[in-house]
């Protein structure tokens, strides 16, 4: 059985380095290209692996990924196919937790107990649910809880300290920390004071902070990974597997590893 997220993220670190946790698609563009560059990314360092779900109307995401879910969508994925990858990736020997990103829609059309289910059965460790507040979602917290499945928490940087201080009391062990304001997509540079947030998140929230939205280079990472328990890589892969395919996911993949371990 996978690890917590928390667990591995800190096995991590005491190696000496801050966790890679890369995001992909599942179904970009195929059901069968996207499970390999799945493989890559395990192959290539990851310690926590993000597979998102394509979704008609993703508030949350940038350019990059919404092109993504589109191409993924007119091939024909769907959630139950996107926990199909996961199932496919356990039966292929991948051991690290996996999370399911997705939004509050397609499960609620599946029914959240049979998600929750579902999650368990395929191998899913934990999930996100980019629309879910935290204030809302005490019911599907304990349906997936009873799975054994981790429900992830976001913040960002407006939110607020008694927010923060109810993600730390959720059953979640790690929570995803949004580094910027807007979606997600490949920018340059930090956000102007993260290390001082992601010190007041962490104090509030007593878990450690897997932190995305905009890391696209190495250079970035390597700063990032002072302050972060994991460093979270979407756009920057998704954009890279559209050039290239899984080769060029597993070269920059393997930069960005390299840049963690400095």
């Amino acid at each position: 059985m996978p690890i917590s997220l928390a667990e591995a993220l800190a096995r991590r670190r005491a190696s000496g380095r801050a966790g890679f946790v890369p995001f992909l698609v599942a179904g970009d563009p195929s059901y069968t290209s996207s499970l390999r560059a799945a493989r890559a990314l395990i192959a290539a360092g990851a310690d926590i692996l993000e597979v998102g779900v394509p979704f008609s109307d993703p508030v949350a995401d940038g350019p990059a990924i919404q092109a993504a879910g589109q191409r993924a969508l007119k091939n024909g994925m769907t959630l139950t196919k996107a926990m199909r990858l996961v199932k496919d990736l356990r039966k292929g020997g991948a051991a690290i937790p996996i999370v399911l990103f997705t939004y509050l829609n397609p499960i609620l059309r599946m029914g959240t107990r049979r998600y929750a289910a579902l999650c368990f059965a395929h191998g899913v460790t934990a999930t996100l649910i980019v629309d879910l507040p935290v204030e809302e979602s005490t019911a599907t917290e304990t349906l997936l809880a009873r799975e054994g499945i981790e429900l992830v928490a976001l913040a960002s940087p407006t939110t607020t300290d008694g927010r923060l201080a109810r993600i730390g009391q959720a059953s979640g062990t790690a929570v995803y920390y949004v580094s910027r304001e807007g979606v997600t997509g490949v920018r340059k540079g930090l956000a102007p004071g993260l290390k001082k947030r992601l010190t007041h998140v962490r104090k509030l929230t007593g878990k450690p902070l897997m932190v995305g939205f905009g890391i696209a280079e190495p250079s970035q990472a390597k700063a990032l990974a002072r302050h972060a328990d994991g460093v979270v890589v979407g756009s920057a892969l998704v954009l890279a597997g559209a050039k290239g395919g899984a080769g060029a996911i597993s070269r920059l993949a393997k930069q960005l590893v390299a840049a963690l371990e400095r």
